[in-house]
């Protein structure tokens, strides 16, 4: 309970960034305590975004998709497929990819049991050692599209975020959940604490493959990992500075695929 009242805490304060002034230091020990998966910019919400909704969890995961895209990193290959449930998270990835803007950029951000982190425009070609995750600032807003049947489990590639009221998302950063298998107590905290309501197969989810649900209904989740799981285990454990940023550049690339 401890552990998941400083993560809330982190989660809830009103202003979150990736800079290392805001964030929790950390070593890479077990007991490093994860920040939340957020943006540092301060581009205005576009008029259409949303406002929270209800973290009431309804029923399973939906995760129809007609669009998938193939990630290509220094560390092996992944296949993500795009919800056709989050259309505008899904048409804006796709817009992104096609022209090219995540070709060469780093995952910048990694923190092994919670999650990997690219798409930060100023990565590409960064020294070694600069902190990085503020880029992005000149692009708009994407409005929240927050589904109940969709949930932080492991693989989920969800849209990170700064601190903004209507928790609109980033344009361009993303992160990959690696996570790591709940106990039914932790699950029940969850419940009891935030109202989150999860159904015996969103529980059967959390407790057998692992996710990171204290993000559920705050952050935008808009596709998972078909294929490349090891990959992002891969990528979480490799070495890393105490800003989260790894010792050794990890590139991506990305193509839609059929």
């Amino acid at each position: 309970m401890k552990r998941f009242k400083i993560l809330m805490a982190a989660l809830f304060t009103s202003v979150i960034c990736f800079s290392v002034n805001a964030q929790v230091k950390k070593n890479s020990s077990s007991n490093a305590k994860p920040t939340t998966p957020v943006s540092n910019n301060n581009t205005k919400t576009p008029a259409t975004a949303t406002p929270a909704m209800s973290v009431t969890v309804k029923k399973d995961v939906s995760n129809a998709a007609t669009i998938r895209v193939k990630i290509t990193t220094d560390s092996g290959i992944m296949i993500v497929k795009l919800y056709d449930s989050t259309p505008l998270h899904r048409d804006n990835f796709v817009k992104l990819v096609k022209e090219g803007f995540y070709d060469s950029l780093l995952f910048h951000r990694i923190i092994p049991g919670f999650m990997i982190q690219g798409g930060d425009p100023t990565s590409k070609n960064a020294p070694a050692g600069v902190m990085l995750g503020s880029g992005g600032g000149n692009m708009e807003r994407i409005p929240a599209e927050f589904k109940s049947d969709i949930i932080h489990k492991r693989g989920a590639l969800c849209a990170a975020r700064d601190g903004n009221p209507q928790k609109a998302s980033s344009a361009c950063q993303f992160y990959i959940v690696q996570g790591r298998p709940l106990s039914e107590i932790e699950l029940n905290n969850y419940d009891g604490s935030r109202q989150v309501k999860y159904t015996p197969a969103q529980k059967a989810i959390y407790k057998s493959q692992g996710g990171t649900p204290m993000l559920d209904m705050n952050y935008t989740v808009f596709g998972e990992v078909e294929s490349g799981m090891e990959v992002i285990d891969k990528i979480a454990n490799a070495p890393r500075n105490p800003q989260d940023r790894p010792n050794v550049d990890i590139h991506m690339h990305m193509e839609i695929i059929k």
